[in-house]
């Protein structure tokens, strides 16, 4: 099960922290359809975040076609985002980690190497 995490100094709308953290789950695999997301008072126990903010969250999810809400028992993956069968990326990850490690080393903080990857990616897509 995912475990959402709020950055409440990122500037990011916490409901928007919610369906990008679900998104990316369901890209690396992590969710898969018939998984359940956790509900609204577990998130709300995790985060201390409005329950309003957390249904804002899943019905965006739902609207997008990745969720369903079925009453009294939960919400549910219905769909992945995943890449299919045959494609890994676990050598890239390796590479990517490596060069993050040398990027740090480098003395380059978190921000730092944010705002270069966001750069290479706004290059290269």
């Amino acid at each position: 099960m995912i475990e959402f995490r709020i950055d409440r100094r990122s500037g990011v709308a916490a409901y928007l922290q919610l369906v990008q953290q679900v998104r990316q789950a369901l890209r690396l695999g992590l969710l898969q359809p018939g998984d359940q997301l956790p509900t609204l008072k577990e998130v709300v126990a995790a985060t201390a975040i409005n329950p309003n903010t957390v249904q804002k969250a899943y019905r965006e999810l739902e609207h997008e076609g990745l969720v369903e809400a079925r009453r009294g028992v939960g919400t549910f993956i219905v769909r992945s985002l995943g890449r299919g069968a045959g494609v890994t990326d676990g050598e890239l990850r390796e590479e990517l980690v490596a060069w993050m490690a040398r990027a740090r080393d480098a003395g380059l903080e978190r921000e730092d190497i944010e705002a270069l990857t966001k750069s290479v990616m706004d290059e290269q897509f």
